[in-house]
């Protein structure tokens, strides 16, 4: 009897360990200016990207977006769940720039 708690135990554990409950991303890509962030109401994100119609809060852990200031560039990234807040804009990942 114990025997058979056990291995249930095990499945059910298994089954939902690898459900799909993990949040997909895709990655976006998107080109725009890049630009200190500064002061801001929303206070995250070291930088901002504008496009023709909106503006995103970025950050990087890869990119040196410091020596992308006043550029037009592509990325390459991911959105940071749990954002926007406070008004503020989507927060994004870099992962890459495009050249």
């Amino acid at each position: 009897m114990k025997i058979g708690v056990l291995i249930s135990s095990f499945f059910l554990l298994v089954i939902t360990a690898t459900c799909n409950n993990q949040k997909v991303t895709s990655n976006l890509k998107l080109t725009g200016l890049i630009e200190e962030a500064g002061m801001t109401t929303y206070q995250y994100g070291s930088h901002v990207l504008r496009t023709d119609d909106k503006t995103y809060a970025i950050t990087s852990g890869k990119v040196d977006l410091t020596q992308l200031e006043g550029q037009t560039h592509t990325i390459v990234a991911e959105r940071i769940e749990g954002y926007p807040i406070d008004g503020g804009p989507e927060y994004l990942k870099v992962l890459e720039i495009e050249y």
